[in-house]
């Protein structure tokens, strides 16, 4: 039997998803979450001082999104065909550059606690554009895909990603689904999975 560890912080971040691909296909792995203590005492020992750090019978992979995919594509996520891969690739590199690149100054604003006045500044200007952009083609992805998915042959880790940005914003911002509400309704969709639904509810409580 393969066995898994799953290493990263005590939050959901870049690792919520392989953590929900785990649950998903019914295998069991080591949930470890390092504390921002110890984390400079073992940073230079792993591949690119980063984590998700993920151990398959002792052999380490790393990279958030390399992680995500090879387990999706291990347990069944990653798409029925090539066609459908590709664009769940996409979705998920467009998410982390929405994330680091378009709306990266409000999100850094909120997490370095910026006056209210200057994220909200941000909101205006950087957020809500960035959002309107984003958001537009997932639904029009989903409207496309027919299936309740982003994907026409279901569930798949890019719909895992959707969702999970989908609660870390209500989080932030609880109007940030208004106009939107097919992606409200995805995250309500993915976080109802039989497989799912105990974790989400059961999971540790972070910001992120």
């Amino acid at each position: 039997m393969t066995k898994y560890r799953l290493r990263y912080f005590d939050a959901r971040g870049w690792a919520e998803v392989s953590r929900q691909l785990f649950k998903l296909a019914d295998v069991e792995f080591e949930d470890i979450r390092t504390t921002f203590e110890e984390w400079p005492a073992m940073k230079d020992s792993t591949p690119f001082g980063k984590l998700p750090l993920l151990e398959v019978d002792g052999k380490i992979l790393v990279q958030s999104w390399a992680i995500a995919r090879y387990l999706a594509k291990e347990f069944g996520y990653a798409g029925k065909n090539k066609w459908e891969e590709a664009w769940v690739d996409a979705i998920a590199d467009q998410l982390k550059d929405y994330l680091l690149q378009e709306a990266k100054d409000y999100f850094m604003a909120v997490r370095f606690g910026e006056k209210p006045e200057e994220i909200e500044e941000k909101k205006q200007t950087v957020l809500i554009p960035a959002r309107n952009r984003f958001f537009k083609f997932l639904v029009d992805k989903l409207k496309e895909s027919g299936s309740g998915y982003l994907m026409p042959s279901g569930l798949t880790w890019a719909d895992l990603l959707i969702a999970e940005h989908i609660f870390t914003m209500s989080k932030l911002w609880p109007q940030s689904t208004e106009g939107f509400q097919e992606l409200e309704d995805l995250k309500t969709r993915v976080y109802s999975h039989p497989k799912l639904k105990e974790w989400i509810e059961k999971r540790p409580d972070t910001a992120f």
